[in-house]
């Protein structure tokens, strides 16, 4: 949904008088925000707890730690100021310095944990009696992560490098030590060898504003255009600088539509730049090129680097942070000597409020990486199987004669979809959970029209409540005291799509039990098994708040102010959502919720996608590094609008964001009810042609991302992935983000320009790559010039792979569930391939006890052996398939081949010559094994004669 679009309606003029007035205030209101504009949202030099810290000067932090001992299993300490900061700003920023009170000591806490992650907390001491406790953020890191602790049983002191004093030393890794630096205070990790890995407060940065009690005639509050923050509890910001070792580039913290190697924004000739924001916005028409913080936030950056491979950061904080990526000789005018021999990144990352609750991920590789991210904030849910299918999906489907008409085209035309979507003109008066009588007077008859033919439904609900005393959820909610309040104590009352609204505060369990209880069939009268929830506007929007969000000093469950939790607010509405359509079915069949918010763990609830794009080369190219950039930092299954929510398109636009959509791991195409009705069947005959070509193409290689759906759920690497991630020692992929690996087998590059006729690609080195049409194979290590069609965009399939498809085209995912698959196996120059294969029953969690079938397929020395790669069922009725194999081409294998022979059936087969795509007429042919008849299920050998 746009951020705030005025609608007039008919019905307008029917109103009273005083609606009317309102009506017109609400559009006056919402004016600014119709289109971007740069001075409707805050930039740094307005945001004083940014501007603060962007004055501190290298070597102006002067805490030093002491007390340092083992308390149940962690190294703890004391960090104590030595003497009054130095180096700070001038004027207005060194008075405030000046007036503050003496520093208290602050509680370090350094933790280790199962493999190589290294957890440390920074918070003011309890024993001081500050004037609240600070905000940490709960319900993120797993449960079961503090199981993986390693119980710290000493210490050893060193002193490294010619310190003029100790260091702290503990055991974190086979290969890696942490150390605390005592005198000036610096934490990091280091190799065995000595070298660093990652490192906080090496350039002394490093500031914690504590809470204080407010003196006589001091004002806190903050304004913003015309809005005023009373900041109860004033400064209390935290700001530090973190160094990644060995890096050539750091990846990471979205949400921001920029490149995906993070650009310097300090330092020599980088002028006026912009930190990073991660502060959760609802933005009409974002550019496509900037670090404005967009609709979610996640705190966790990566870096990598040839010679010393892959490390991350991550700090659990829900609060505004701006992070700076500094440029090379920023720190040159300091005067300070930094220790250092290696090259490195130096960052500043700073936030408004909270604690020091980071994570350091030591490697060595991308997918360590991944992994351990995964094991703090968890792993991507398995979605299920009609999610990673093609969604329709338009602001809005008018009615049930559009919904039954836009279904049956697809039929009409060939098309394939799983899914179609309706948005908030559904509703009655933008209600949520109710439905407008008259467009939909039969909405379990819809749902279950499309559920014949294996689709499904789903429906927008939002977290703005409609403030009407005739609506039964608002006045519950009132009721119960459940919403969000404001500086004063009151319900807060903002602005969203039904007028005058107010939020439940889902901060609190026992809010999200409610608001998930919303989602049964009892309560969601209409509803039926097969519809699915979309939760949009979740960052949260007020079209009247200050930056179209809700004001900071509104008040949470415990007495948490928003300006704490801001980033996480959205992701508490995303999880009770998830719980509601997991209770509503008894916990059978798994949930699916789309979220414009996040932040990280939201990959254990559902999909995500990059807000409101527009219609334009830019956004289809930057949706790119977007995704990858989600991937990143947990959230596997995203994808952006394709064809762009804003605006109208010329077909070629439509065709290309088609082409690369199919190739998303959350594949939908949407728009604004402004824009021109853009169903694939009208733009013409060809046009629809290649649009039907580009769906047939995700639809052919639903094994294959379900198969890595499975990976991200099981280890947290993600789906679609930077050429780096499987070729971390090719510099020449560390920073294109034009093309990417969707798994480790498959290359797609965009077509990002029209009336394009060549595209230059750059095929990563070590292997051959096949032409995923044409079955033609290019060279690794080459940039090529290759001509380009409007029938498809260029995507290669890596030597050495084997993938599975299904090329049988049905009207849903759900239709093709008994069609016999296909193996493409693309040898390398040792004639050797393997893959894998994974198949559960597409929508219950019964594959938690381990009801699948996990296949590795192996092919060397002439052979194709078919392998049990999971472990026994724990159940008594196992999944099983009695899908078949019906071909198998091999690309790479001498046309001399004849025959195979299938053991252990001793079934003599012949090899013939056949086409890569079924349905794409007259292509090259490559040695087939047609119709080998084995079963996906089975063990089996195949041997080429």
């Amino acid at each position: 949904m746009a951020t705030a679009m005025a609608k007039t309606t008919t019905t307008t003029m029917r109103a009273s008088s005083l609606l009317l007035v309102i009506v017109l205030l609400l559009v006056l209101q919402l004016n600014s925000v119709l289109s971007w504009k740069k001075d409707e949202f805050r930039n740094c030099n307005q945001t004083p707890f940014c501007k603060r810290a962007r004055s501190r000067k290298p070597g102006s932090c002067s805490l030093v730690a002491t007390d340092v001992a083992i308390d149940d299993g962690d190294l703890i300490a004391k960090l104590v100021s030595k003497e009054a900061d130095k180096g700070h700003g001038e004027g207005e920023e060194q008075q405030q310095e000046e007036e503050k009170e003496p520093v208290k000591p602050l509680i370090f806490k350094l933790s280790v944990f199962q493999n190589g992650i290294l957890r440390v907390k920074i918070d003011e001491d309890p024993s001081l009696d500050p004037p609240k406790k600070r905000f940490e953020v709960p319900e993120v890191v797993l449960p079961e992560f503090e199981n993986k602790k390693l119980w710290l049983q000493r210490v050893s002191t060193e002193v490294i490098n010619g310190d003029s004093g100790p260091s702290s030393i503990v055991y974190l890794s086979d290969d890696h030590d942490a150390v605390l630096r005592h005198d000036p205070f610096e934490v990091y990790v280091r190799r065995k060898g000595g070298d660093r890995v990652v490192s906080m407060n090496s350039h002394g940065l490093f500031d914690f504003e504590q809470l204080r009690k407010k003196k006589e005639g001091e004002d806190w509050e903050e304004r913003f255009r015309s809005h005023t923050d009373t900041r109860p509890y004033g400064p209390q910001s935290i700001s530090f600088d973190v160094s990644f070792y060995g890096a050539g580039f750091v990846y990471g913290i979205p949400e921001h539509a920029t490149s995906l190697a993070l650009k310097p924004t300090r330092g020599p000739g980088i002028d006026h730049s912009e930190p990073y924001r991660l502060f959760n916005l609802d933005v009409f028409e974002y550019l496509h090129d900037s670090p404005f913080g967009l609709y979610g936030s996640i705190p966790f950056m990566i870096s990598h680097g040839k010679a010393h491979g892959t490390s991350g950061f991550f700090w659990l904080n829900a609060a505004e942070m701006q992070i700076d990526v500094m440029g090379s000789g920023w720190d040159a005018e300091s005067g300070i000597s930094l220790p250092s021999s290696q090259s490195r990144i130096d960052t500043f990352w700073m936030s408004e409020a909270g604690i020091v609750d980071a994570f350091f991920f030591v490697g060595p590789g991308p997918k360590d990486v991944m992994k351990q991210y995964a094991i703090v904030t968890g792993t991507s849910a398995l979605p299920q199987q009609f999610a990673t299918a093609y969604h329709q999906c338009r602001w809005n489907y008018r009615d049930e004669e559009d919904v039954a008409h836009v279904d049956s085209k697809f039929d009409e035309h060939d098309i394939p979809y799983d899914v179609l979507w309706l948005d908030i003109e559904h509703t009655d008066g933008k209600k949520y959970f109710t439905w407008d009588r008259v467009l939909f007077p039969n909405p379990e008859e819809m749902q279950n029209k499309l559920a014949a033919k294996g689709r499904r439904m789903v429906t927008i609900v939002d977290p703005h409540i409609k403030r009407d005393e005739s609506f039964h959820l608002h006045k519950e909610a009132t009721k119960k005291g459940y919403y969000v309040k404001d500086a004063t104590g009151n319900d807060f009352d903002g602005w969203c799509w039904p007028g005058s609204s107010s939020y439940p505060d889902t901060l609190n369990p026992e809010i999200r039990s409610w608001w998930a209880e919303k989602f049964s069939f009892q309560n969601y009268v209409g509803s039926t098994p097969s519809l699915y929830i979309w939760n949009d506007m979740n960052e949260p929007s007020v079209f009247n708040g200050p930056e179209v969000t809700m004001p900071r000093d509104a008040v949470h469950y415990g007495g948490v102010e928003h300006r704490e939790l801001h980033n996480a607010y959205g992701y508490y509405f995303h999880m009770a959502s998830a719980d509601g359509l997991l209770k509503r079915g008894d916990g059978k069949d798994r949930p699916f919720v789309l979220s414009r918010a996040f932040f990280p763990g939201s990959q254990r609830y559902g999909a995500i996608w990059t807000g409101d794009n527009s219609a334009d080369w830019d956004h289809l190219r930057v949706s790119v590094p977007m995704i990858l950039t989600l991937g990143l930092t947990g959230i596997s299954f995203s994808g952006a609008d394709v064809g762009g929510f804003f605006g109208n398109l010329e077909p070629e636009l439509l065709v290309r964001w088609y082409q690369l959509g199919a190739f998303y791991p959350f594949f939908r195409g949407h728009a604004h009810h402004d824009t021109k009705r853009r169903e694939p069947w009208l733009f013409g005959e060809r046009n629809t042609e290649l649009i039907r070509e580009a769906i047939h193409v995700r639809y052919m290689f639903l094994p294959y991302f379900y198969t890595l759906f499975r990976e991200a759920n099981t280890s947290g690497v993600p789906v679609m992935r930077p050429l780096w991630m499987e070729f971390p020692s090719d510099e020449a992929t560390f920073s294109n983000d034009e093309a990417f690996m969707v798994g480790n087998s498959i290359f797609v590059q965009g077509i990002y320009t029209e009336h394009a006729r060549h595209a230059s690609v750059y095929l990563p080195a070590g292997q051959s790559w096949y032409d995923l049409r044409t079955g033609v194979a290019y060279k690794g290590g080459v940039t090529h010039k290759l001509e380009v069609s409007e029938e498809s965009i260029p995507a290669f399939q890596k030597a050495g792979t084997i993938v599975p498809r299904k090329d049988r085209f049905r009207r849903s995912s759900t239709q093709m569930v008994k069609d016999p698959y296909t193996l493409v196996i693309a040898l390398n120059s040792s004639k050797a391939a393997e893959g894998e294969l994974y198949i559960d029953d597409g929508k219950s969690f019964e594959f938690e006890k381990g009801d699948y079938i996990h296949r590795r397929f192996l092919f060397s020395d002439g052979k194709l052996v078919s392998s049990n790669a999971s472990p026994p069922a724990s159940s008594n009725t196992p999944f099983s398939s009695d899908c078949f194999i019906e071909r198998i081409v091999l690309l790479g294998l001498s046309l001399g081949a004849k025959s195979a022979i299938i053991e252990p059936a001793n079934h003599r087969v012949d090899i013939e010559l056949g086409p890569l795509n079924l349905r794409r007429g007259q292509m090259p042919s490559f040695p087939t094994i047609r119709k080998p008849n084995v079963r996906i299920a089975d063990d089996w050998t195949i041997k080429i004669l």
